[in-house]
């Protein structure tokens, strides 16, 4: 396993245009762990994932990885710095193969036969892709889809992966299977961030949760943490 490693937000600013989304947002995301952020619809929560990864350019504000600030560096780069987002939906290419989708993944990989090699590690992995490898990814499941998607963002071995929504359009079983994923992802020293609404479920896995109301930071903490904040309970689990 890897050093241990970190993402550290510190006072973010960002938006679109003339619209400011994010606050002074602060998180920390570390390697090993599974980070899940919450809040109401527009509150921020995609928006922070793509300035961390380099898909907007923040106002102000620093995002670090360890001590290198990566606040400006665009997706491509942060890419190489070992930060991999998969988007909500999953992203997949429908009219590609499988195997054509996990051949995108690494497309910043030169050596050819490095690259096969990782992606026969990845299907040994995740057997339901061999069993699929030629088939269009617009026919696989939305399971299937989502393990492909998962996969495919495994191709560069990052450091950390964003996860923005995963569960979204998802069954109840399914959504389970992900999240136990994420798990089996942060045991293996990645760090994991993710967007997650359904927050009775994340609690199982994360070890640190961020909520955010309005683009600004509202808490955060251990899912106990969560558990023990009376007016958290009663907004996204009923007072249970």
């Amino acid at each position: 396993m890897s050093e241990p490693s970190e993402i550290t937000v510190e006072n973010l600013d960002a938006g679109y245009g003339s619209v400011q989304i994010l606050h002074q947002v602060s998180m920390t995301a570390r390697t090993g762990e599974v980070t899940c952020i919450f809040g109401p619809n527009g509150c921020g929560k995609s928006t922070l994932l793509k300035a961390i990864v380099g898909m907007i350019d923040p106002w102000a504000g620093t995002v670090k990885i360890d001590d290198e600030d990566i606040t400006h560096l665009p997706s491509n780069k942060t890419l190489g710095r070992g930060v991999a987002m998969m988007p909500q939906g999953g992203g997949v290419f429908p009219q590609l193969s499988v195997r054509e989708n996990l051949r995108i993944g690494g497309y910043t990989l030169r050596d050819k036969k490095e690259l096969d090699a990782r992606i026969e590690t990845l299907l040994d992995e995740f057997p339901r892709l061999r069993e699929r490898y030629t088939v269009a990814a617009g026919q696989l499941s939305g399971g299937e889809q989502m393990i492909l998607s998962i996969a495919r963002a495994l191709v560069l071995n990052p450091r950390f992966l964003l996860f923005d929504e995963p569960s979204a359009g998802l069954s109840p079983k399914l959504v389970g299977d992900v999240l136990v994923r994420a798990a089996e992802l942060a045991q293996r020293g990645v760090g994991v961030l993710m967007i997650e609404q359904n927050i009775r479920e994340a609690m199982r896995v994360a070890d640190r949760m961020y909520v955010l109301v309005g683009g600004r930071n509202r808490f955060d903490g251990t899912p106990a943490d969560v558990a023990d904040d009376r007016e958290l309970m009663h907004l996204y689990l009923g007072g249970r």
